[in-house]
């Protein structure tokens, strides 16, 4: 009996979900993300059961895909959060969205294809991050939100003419006065170095109560 069980089908797709998770965990993992090992472990692994478990129950192939979709995504939209200066967790949500995808490939038979669909995966998430990192420090496009110390234009004269000796294109997009003091958002666009010089520059100016960059 335990021969005809490890011989059978659904227990090899079991094994192969189990290794797609673990070739794509152990890149989360080293990276540290919210989504590590065991997790990304456990969404392949989930997704190939239940689509062994809907096809023994005779439901057809899109109404599987439909509902696993449906509830990875509240998973997904769990790990998305808006931080201090950005959203984050976007990708690890798209991990977790293609993960489950990849445990529907297995769980249909197809063990090859969820093996290499998972190196690929590994490979856009390593390589494609260093590609990501270099098309960054040619250029780089930052929002920044600048609180004056008072409501005084000229403050933000002055910052305006600031900007304009620094190595960076500058766009003003929005102005309001907020409890006696100016708020201003530029879009500042220019090499990642002069960006971050910006930043470090802007900081020090007397008239700026408050700065963020997102």
């Amino acid at each position: 009996m335990l021969e005809s069980f490890l011989e059978n089908e659904h227990f090899h797709s079991i094994l192969t979900s189990i290794a797609c998770g673990a070739i794509v965990g152990l890149e989360r993992e080293y990276k540290n993300k919210s989504a590590g090992f065991r997790t990304v472990i456990l969404i392949c692994f989930g997704a190939t059961i239940f689509t062994l478990a809907s096809r023994m129950g005779n439901m057809s192939d899109d109404r599987i895909a439909a509902n696993i979709v449906t509830g990875i995504g509240f998973l997904g939209a769990g790990v998305i959060y808006q931080g201090k200066f950005s959203v984050q967790g976007l990708t690890t949500a798209a991990v977790i969205w293609t993960m489950a995808a990849i445990g529907m490939v297995v769980g249909f038979g197809n063990h090859l294809a969820g093996i290499c669909l998972a190196i690929a995966m590994v490979v856009i998430l390593s390589l494609f991050q260093k590609i990501e990192t270099l098309l960054a420090s040619i250029f780089l496009t930052r929002t920044i939100h600048i609180t004056f110390k008072d409501n005084s234009i000229e403050h933000l004269r002055s910052l305006e003419q600031f900007l304009e000796t620094h190595e960076v294109e500058a766009t003003r997009k929005g102005m309001e006065k907020d409890e006696n003091r100016l708020e201003v958002v530029f879009e500042v666009s220019g090499k990642r170095k002069n960006v971050r010089k910006l930043n470090e520059s802007i900081i020090q100016l007397e008239y700026v109560y408050a700065f963020s960059n997102m």
